[in-house]
């Protein structure tokens, strides 16, 4: 029986070593942090406990997905409760948006705040993201490339996205539909997820708005943490082995060049018929693969825009809020350009706060309320910031913002992570959503999942195909476990 070896235990490494544990090799995962989750480990301090990694879970299929591989299902391995609404939009002039689930709860909300125009609107509007995405998904993103021809084995798919405007603007196609500009930031602020402004990003992104706003949101009970902790004990019970607080070194290869296992710290050899790297793409050339000029694409990034995620925990539980909290500054365009382009912090940002004690009561004590502030800020290589005194004032920023916004200020304990704190844990531009998803970055731009210079060596991760956000690097385990099976002879 082959053995792989998967480097990480996020959720790209979780995907990976249940797809292929299920084709029948034996698995070993090795993984730096204590447990599995990747940068969405569990931080307990003072009574409270935070997911330090992704908050927003869609897509739930796809974690269905691999767990079937192991035998499992992710109603059975989860207890997941549906978000509704999915968000809580909080404008600038006091107004409030609710992203219902469900298209008539949507469009009543729609009718009731913007108005039966718009309302009438969305139904159209939905019915060509579900377009967009049963066109991309199959096609251009669960999908393997070898190369930028393979673009064209699907014509008509591609004159699908043609016709529908997907190689548009993301911004002009939402604003064509809607008269109100507060549609307009809620069905387009997903671009950001993909390193891009709306005005920038191309309609195709638009399949994000998709997964966020018509299939659901979901949190899972127990917190987002359990999605990885849940993936990881089915994976185990399969047979996957877990080597946690093993830091791999390098990865070893053989005479013919092919890979042969990875060197771990301490100088442990651990041998293997092929590997499944999700180490942050520039990352994982630069610290194991010395001796590979990096791909052409790694050598002149152009990354995601960063964040400040401040994990707090106060006294007090907040009134009228949701899970999820979009507050949306007044600037719009002008933030991104102080983002993206003058590479300094948005002079009136729009910020996420996240609210899981409210629906995890091992989340905070009794009467307190654990709160997940996120500011998009610069990445390292474009930002002009130093972090040193930036550091203090963004936390009073968000400290005066939490306030005037009415949540509980009344602080027991706090966690802040900036830019300098992601690079550290090894994440390249000191941004945690990767390469931005410009053209010459996407799809079979992007650096691709396999090392034909290392023959059975593979990517997977938010760093390769198909790219950033949850649905994406599982689906990314998915491919990289597609490619082990074709280099690897069948098992048994």
């Amino acid at each position: 029986m082959s053995h792989v070896i998967v480097i990480g235990a996020g959720l790209a490494g979780l995907s990976a070593a249940c797809q292929v544990r299920g084709l029948g090799h034996d698995v070993t995962v090795v993984e730096a942090a204590e447990g599995p989750g990747g940068r969405g480990i569990r931080l307990e301090r003072d009574g409270f406990t935070f997911d330090t990694g992704p908050t927003v879970l869609t897509m739930v299929n796809l974690v269905d997905e691999a767990l079937t591989a192991v035998g499992s299902g992710v109603h059975d391995a989860l207890d997941l409760q549906l978000l509704d609404p999915a968000y809580r939009a909080r404008f600038a002039d006091g107004s409030t948006i609710r992203i219902r689930h469900g298209h008539e709860a949507m469009r009543e909300e729609i009718a009731r705040e913007c108005g039966p125009k718009d309302a009438a609107a969305f139904d159209d509007f939905v019915v060509w993201l579900r377009k967009l995405y049963e066109v991309e998904m199959p096609h251009f993103i669960d999908t393997n490339y070898d190369s930028p021809l393979d673009l064209l084995r699907a014509p008509a798919a591609a004159a699908t996205l043609v016709r529908l405007g997907g190689f548009g603007r993301l911004g002009p196609a939402i604003a064509r539909r809607f008269d109100d500009p507060r549609l307009h930031r809620i069905f387009s602020f997903q671009a950001m997820y993909a390193g891009l402004a709306p005005e920038q990003a191309l309609a195709i992104y638009a399949v994000i708005t998709y997964m966020d706003s018509i299939e659901g949101v979901y949190f899972p009970r127990g917190g987002m943490r359990e999605v990885p902790e849940a993936m990881a004990r089915a994976a185990e019970a399969a047979g996957v082995e877990f080597r946690y607080d093993t830091r791999v070194d390098r990865i070893l290869t053989r005479r013919d060049g092919a890979v042969a296992g990875v060197a771990v710290a301490g100088g442990e050899r651990l041998g293997a018929d092929a590997v499944i790297c999700t180490v942050d793409t520039p990352t994982a050339y630069d610290r194991l693969l010395p001796d590979l000029a990096p791909p052409r694409v790694i050598r002149s990034p152009r990354y995601s825009p960063s964040a400040v995620v401040w994990h707090v925990g106060v006294r007090g539980v907040p009134t009228d809020v949701a899970h999820h909290n979009i507050h949306f500054g007044h600037a719009w365009a002008d933030a991104f350009e102080d983002l993206l382009e003058r590479g300094v912090r948005m002079s009136d940002p729009s910020r996420l706060v996240t609210v899981p004690s409210l629906d995890d009561d091992s989340a905070a004590p009794e009467g307190c309320s654990s709160l997940y502030v996120l500011e998009p800020v610069p990445n390292l290589a474009a930002g002009r910031l130093d972090w040193e005194t930036e550091r203090p004032r963004i936390r009073e920023d968000l400290e005066r913002f939490l306030a005037e916004a009415g949540y509980p200020t009344d602080i027991v304990t706090e966690h802040l992570v900036d830019p300098t704190d992601w690079a550290r844990q090894g994440m390249a531009g000191g941004t945690p959503f990767a390469l931005a998803h410009t053209f010459s970055q996407t799809g079979p731009f992007r650096p691709g999942n396999v090392e034909r210079r290392r023959p059975g060596l593979f990517f997977a991760g938010s760093g390769t195909v198909p790219g950033v956000g949850v649905p994406m690097v599982l689906v990314s385990g998915k491919l990289a476990a597609q490619r082990v099976e074709a280099y690897l002879p069948a098992a048994g």
